[in-house]
């Protein structure tokens, strides 16, 4: 790459990762503003935040810190573009973020499902104990209460305390994942107010086969981890070969990213690791999905 557009690769990708660095660390001087305020006995008027104090805020806004790894994947892809003097890594780091952003979500929601399990397992053992100490189930449920089961709980607990339907209020806060348990529950609460059956004996029951079934998901989970490792660390490998070959001084960059032949390569060898990846990640899932 010659002539205007190899002198501006340089400077765009300095920029792109200056810029990223800059949004992911700068709020020292708001942090130290809002402290000054709180420590001054009389305090003047708040003036407008600037431009960039909002774009900070609007860089920080989501809970989820998707916005900050999207900017370290620009930020990374943007220092390969300065070293190797080509947009190429920068476009490639474009299109990786939002498939980075998706496994991050995926991970976070599989630990708020095993969050959820945990919680219905709790809620269950904690009604059973209230509802053998002579509660009715209405009055143990509203003395264990349901913030553990979140916002779906309090449909729960209302109908609970104003005579609703609570079998119905928890089909409906089992459907968020994780919280399927509670139609288990539900049923229970249904068999003990029309034939008056014993709710605490059928809610011990369902915790104790919710806690073998995560039991099992969660052994099942650590003979995957090994896999999943060594998936992992062979599509790492590729990466090491090019530090060890920029190290011995054989500019494996320049061939990549300048010659027919290397820009080849890497289209082959990137295709090969995402199939790889997903692969691997099919099979994980599969043999999660279909564990006994």
């Amino acid at each position: 790459m010659n002539g205007p557009t190899a002198s501006l690769v340089p400077f765009a990708g300095a920029l792109c990762a200056a810029g990223a660095t800059w949004l992911l660390t700068a709020s020292g001087g708001a942090a130290r503003r809002r402290t000054l305020r709180m420590l001054a006995d009389d305090r003047p008027p708040e003036p407008r935040p600037g431009w960039c104090t909002r774009l900070r805020a609007r860089v920080r806004a989501p809970a989820d810190g998707t916005a900050r790894v999207v900017l370290w994947c620009l930020a990374g892809g943007g220092l390969l573009a300065l070293c190797g003097r080509s947009p190429l890594p920068l476009l490639t780091a474009g299109l990786a973020a939002p498939l980075v952003v998706r496994g991050l979500r995926r991970r976070r929601e599989r630990r708020r499902a095993d969050e959820r399990r945990e919680a219905v397992i709790g809620f269950c053992r904690a009604v059973a104990a209230e509802v053998r100490a002579g509660r009715q189930p209405w009055q143990a449920l509203t003395a264990t209460g349901t913030g553990s089961l979140g916002a779906a709980g309090t449909a729960v607990l209302a109908a609970a305390r104003y005579g609703g339907d609570v079998p119905g209020a928890l089909a409906t806060a089992a459907e968020r994942p994780g919280a399927d348990g509670l139609r288990a529950v539900a049923a229970c609460w249904r068999v003990a107010v029309d034939s008056g059956a014993s709710l605490a004996a059928g809610l011990e029951k369902v915790a104790e086969a919710l806690r073998a079934e995560q039991d099992q998901q969660e052994e099942v989970r650590a003979q995957l981890a090994g896999p999943r490792a060594t998936a992992v660390l062979l599509a790492a490998l590729p990466l090491f070969g090019l530090l060890l070959g920029a190290a011995m001084g054989a500019r494996p960059l320049e061939v990549l990213l300048h010659s027919p032949p290397g820009l080849v390569c890497l289209l082959l060898g990137g295709l090969l690791e995402l199939a790889g990846l997903a692969w691997v990640g099919a099979i994980t899932r599969s043999a999660e999905r279909t564990a006994p």
